[in-house]
């Protein structure tokens, strides 16, 4: 059996659906978060998606797991078992300045208008107590996180987060899936197998629930950048 598993989705509804359309006999999808449209609404699927949050979503729907139908939210330093896998989480991005913030305390202040009400919340973060919370953890079999590990270069520059590895090191999960990018690549982290997730429009995954061994797939159509 085959699982699969989805990078930035934007909005792309569509997209998304037209993926679950063509394998129907899929038993359920993983993201790495950005699932929302701009407008912060999240739709119902064909099958069960399984995601973190990323930098890009609907942090007040969110706070009140108030989902549409086949859409199941993994928060920062959870598990949950899902055919036999167990699947962690540890999504959005890493703040350094807030790092120490307890989750609970993450600013979200309302401005003036809704775009930037949307990019005053900090909710889009994640903290080192969740970190913390994946370092314990074991027995995963799929990390799911937004963010990269080191090294992740995006230009000259280095974008991974080292907290990141210090989850893979102390966890130890069979893979590692991560997106914010918008580009595919595969690594090895400490020995562990990590892939980041191009945009849902280019590039997919199917996993073999077994073996976690993966083939990536170009999706039948492309869109731009979101």
């Amino acid at each position: 059996m085959r699982f699969g598993a989805l990078g930035d989705i934007h909005g792309d509804f569509e997209a998304v659906r037209r993926i679950m359309r063509r394998y129907p006999d899929v038993p359920f999808w993983l993201s790495v978060g950005d699932v929302a449209d701009e407008a912060g609404r999240y739709v119902a699927f064909g099958a069960p998606l399984y995601w973190v949050k990323g930098n890009n979503e609907n942090f007040d729907l969110i706070a009140s797991r108030s989902f549409p139908a086949n859409l199941h939210y993994i928060a920062n330093g959870q598990s949950v078992e899902v055919g036999a896998l167990r699947i962690a989480g540890l999504g959005g991005t890493l703040a350094p300045s807030l790092y120490d913030t307890p989750a609970s305390e993450l600013p979200h202040p309302v401005k003036s208008t809704a775009r930037s009400t949307a990019l005053a919340d900090r909710r889009r973060h994640f903290v080192r107590d969740e970190v913390d919370a994946c370092r314990a953890m074991t027995r995963i079999d799929v990390l799911l996180t937004h963010e990269a590990p080191r090294p992740f270069r995006a230009g000259r520059m280095d974008a991974g987060k080292t907290p990141i590895n210090e989850v893979l090191a102390d966890m130890k999960p069979r893979l590692h899936l991560f997106g914010h990018h918008h580009r595919l690549s595969e690594q090895q982290v400490g020995g562990v197998p990590s892939v980041g997730l191009d945009l849902v429009s280019r590039s997919y995954l199917l996993i073999d629930r077994d073996t976690l061994e993966y083939d990536v797939i170009v999706s039948s159509t492309t869109a731009p950048d979101a």
